[in-house]
């Protein structure tokens, strides 16, 4: 049986507002992520789709952006986290690392800063979320994450240029639909809510 997963980004924060590296620390939702987050749940209403369960990252921003979609109940994560970003959290966007050039991310960069790999984030993204699509009468599951830890899950089933080539856009509360079956990840689109209802 193919199953389907909404892995969603969480709304707009103030750090994100503030471009601050934002992984294992945590900042508000801000007054624009609170009202995105509550578009998607309109979205998922008039759409008549409904989740036999959800999940987020323990962390505020992620629940919060859940709980702005839904009053179902609900399980928080560790293994949805952000990626740890080590003494680096907090600072300016402007100190990240360029890309490393063959993995399409920052690599082990984090890592001597206490932080954590790319292939860390990568393995643990993907342990959670398919134990989370193995379970019994886990037919269509809502999840929300973080763009980091997001993306870094995507490369696990998708290359770099499909990636580039497919997910078209992949802002605050933007909505990764995939299928699952045998154990495989199949990405199907992204959503983005905002840009659906603009070009009505």
């Amino acid at each position: 049986m193919v199953k389907e997963l909404y892995l969603m980004r969480h709304g707009q924060t103030l750090f994100n507002q503030l471009h601050r590296i934002q992984g294992a620390s945590d900042s508000p939702l801000t007054a624009q992520g609170i009202a995105d987050a509550k578009e998607v749940g309109q979205y998922f209403k008039a759409q008549q789709l409904s989740f036999d369960h959800a999940y987020s990252s323990t962390q505020e921003r992620a629940c919060d952006t859940l709980e702005c979609i839904t009053s179902q109940p609900y399980q928080r994560l560790k293994g949805l986290k952000e990626w740890n970003f080590g003494v680096f959290e907090g600072q300016s966007e402007q100190l990240n690392p360029k890309n490393d050039s063959q993995r399409h991310s920052y690599g082990d960069f984090f890592v001597q800063y206490g932080g954590e790999a790319d292939y860390e984030v990568r393995e643990r993204m993907n342990q959670t979320l398919t134990e989370i699509m193995q379970q019994p009468t886990h037919d269509r599951v809502l999840a929300v994450s973080h763009g980091g830890a997001c993306f870094m899950f995507l490369q696990k089933w998708l290359s770099y240029a499909e990636i580039q080539r497919r997910v078209t856009d992949f802002h605050n509360c933007c909505i990764l639909k995939l299928t699952f079956a045998n154990d495989q990840f199949n990405f199907v689109e992204s959503i983005n809510v905002k840009k659906l209802k603009q070009e009505k």
